[in-house]
């Protein structure tokens, strides 16, 4: 009941100094009371004429309000910094999330094999390499950073009517065998494959496509082998 009325007291003090000099006697009432309060004040002893100056700290309310000021603020600024903690950890994440390539063989009317060990095949054609992970010397992709990863490749190759169609490629990531396509007929003189794959990669895992010792790639005349790849989402190493 105490700080009911010492708050009411406040409130009356304040919309009285807001109507000018109409609330004079409304001023002196409330002086008046003020002074012959004879209760206990919950924030300590009352300074009137403090009060009615307007002097910062005199109403019971200023300190808690002031406390609470501070305490939001200094609360602002720990999510400003959480925000940005998180904002970092999302750049880091996603930098290297644009990462795709696609690269062709070069024109051959020839064959390209056979070899005696199996030899990755280097598409020297590219048209896209962003993220800079495909050697097209090598003909191997390197992964700049972790994440899930989709490759193809097209196996194509065209003989004579009178030829074997003798062909077989496969796809290694660390030189482990993931996918193959391969033809071993006379019926054919012209055919194709193509194979495609999610790989989770770790930075630094490398993919290829190579050519089995024995086998060979002819009459690729327009570039129809290919091989590509992109990011689908990073990952945490």
């Amino acid at each position: 009941m105490k700080t009911l009325t010492v708050a009411s007291l406040c409130v009356l003090m304040i919309l009285c100094l807001n109507s000018g000099s109409e609330a004079s006697s409304a001023l002196d009432l409330l002086r008046q009371t003020a002074v012959s309060w004879e209760g206990g004040l919950p924030c300590g002893g009352w300074d009137c004429e403090c009060a009615f100056r307007r002097q910062q700290g005199c109403c019971c309310a200023a300190k808690p309000l002031f406390d609470l000021e501070e305490a939001t603020f200094m609360r602002m600024v720990g999510l400003w910094d959480g925000l940005s903690h998180l904002n970092n950890q999302i750049q880091e994440v996603t930098a290297g999330s644009r990462i795709a390539f696609t690269a062709t063989m070069l024109p051959k009317p020839g064959c390209l094999g056979p070899f005696t060990s199996n030899m990755s095949i280097s598409y020297q054609s590219v048209s896209l390499n962003q993220g800079s992970g495909y050697n097209p010397a090598l003909g191997t992709f390197t992964a700049p950073h972790a994440g899930l990863y989709s490759f193809s490749f097209t196996a194509y190759s065209r003989v004579g009517d009178a030829d074997r169609l003798y062909q077989k490629v496969q796809l290694v990531m660390n030189g482990q065998v993931i996918a193959s396509s391969w033809e071993d007929n006379r019926e054919d003189s012209e055919d194709s494959s193509t194979q495609s794959v999610l790989l989770q990669l770790r930075r630094g895992c490398q993919v290829y496509v190579e050519l089995l010792s024995g086998r060979q790639l002819c009459g690729d005349a327009q570039g129809n082998n290919a091989f590509s790849g992109y990011m689908l989402y990073p990952s945490e190493e």
